[in-house]
């Protein structure tokens, strides 16, 4: 019966069940739950993030990735982002996603459209926290008119500027954002968000923030061994000598080095790019390239 007086109210984004919910919202986040994992931890030296990659095959050619070969990279060569999950939405703004990856591909350009009209504007990098709003703005007008769905994908953002400092975000497809010390999105984000909770200090170092990020996806992922065919790692910074935001995109080798010497793992250069499918197939080797990610 329940679920029969559901269906009456979820055919649309505007109608409201008679206890006030929006079912069609409530779906779209569900979708993010079956997306994989991306965890953030904030430290007084800067900002960790590592995400779970979903599309993984032993027949995925990279070089058609975005960034391709040359992914990742320190500053403005961070700008061809980690492939999947991570992306550079200005100098001072990186963001990981989790959800439907085409609904991600249309956000991040139209932060990085908003984030530039600023910078032209203005001649300045935009408030981490005034492009969170810009674009929780669009996605809550996704919720409100006819004729138009949510947005399944959530994001965090993670960003550093002259007001406030390193700052850590969440939004959801309702268009809510919240700043958070340590957060994380997708699938085990209860287990994880637990693993946080009971490490977490106020005073970590980078470092200690890195650590922490691979350790908790090493006890959430659904993989005993972690490696960079399933892993994205980012850090936001400052630049040592100039003070002004750093983003980086780790390259597999450097995310292998970094698990290496954490002793969680890492992969050998030959074995990049040939990993098992974990993409939602029917258990072929391959694997099928999945919607969410």
């Amino acid at each position: 019966m329940a679920y029969q007086k559901a269906r009456r109210y979820d055919s649309r984004t505007t109608i409201f069940s008679p206890e006030g919910r929006l079912y069609q919202v409530e779906y779209a986040m569900e979708a993010i739950s079956h997306a994989g994992t991306v965890l953030a931890v904030m430290s007084k030296e800067g900002i960790a993030m590592a995400a779970e990659k979903k599309v993984t095959g032993k027949l995925l050619d990279l070089s058609l990735a975005p960034g391709g070969e040359g992914m990742g990279g320190v500053g403005t060569e961070a700008w061809g982002g980690g492939g999947e999950k991570i992306f550079l939405l200005n100098n001072n703004i990186l963001a990981g996603l989790a959800g439907i990856t085409s609904d991600a591909n249309s956000l991040v350009n139209f932060a990085r459209n908003s984030a530039q009209r600023h910078l032209f504007t203005y001649d300045e990098d935009i408030p981490v926290e005034m492009l969170v709003q810009r674009l929780c703005d669009m996605k809550q007008g996704y919720t409100q008119f006819g004729g138009l769905r949510p947005f399944g994908v959530a994001l965090l953002y993670m960003g550093w500027d002259p007001l406030h400092g390193f700052q850590l975000y969440q939004s959801d497809p309702s268009g809510n954002y919240s700043g958070w010390k340590a957060t994380c999105i997708g699938s085990n984000h209860s287990a994880a968000t637990s693993l946080l909770k009971q490490d977490y200090k106020d005073d970590l170092s980078l470092e200690d923030a890195r650590q922490l990020c691979l350790k908790v996806m090493s006890k959430t992922m659904d993989s005993t061994k972690l490696g960079s065919e399933k892993l994205e790692f980012a850090t936001m910074t400052l630049h040592p000598t100039t003070r002004q935001p750093l983003a980086k995109i780790y390259r597999p080798s450097e995310l292998d080095e970094l698990l290496r010497k954490y002793e969680l793992g890492g992969t050998k250069d030959d074995q990049i790019g040939a990993g098992e499918g974990s993409g939602g197939g029917g258990g072929q080797e391959g694997g099928n390239i999945s919607l969410s990610t």
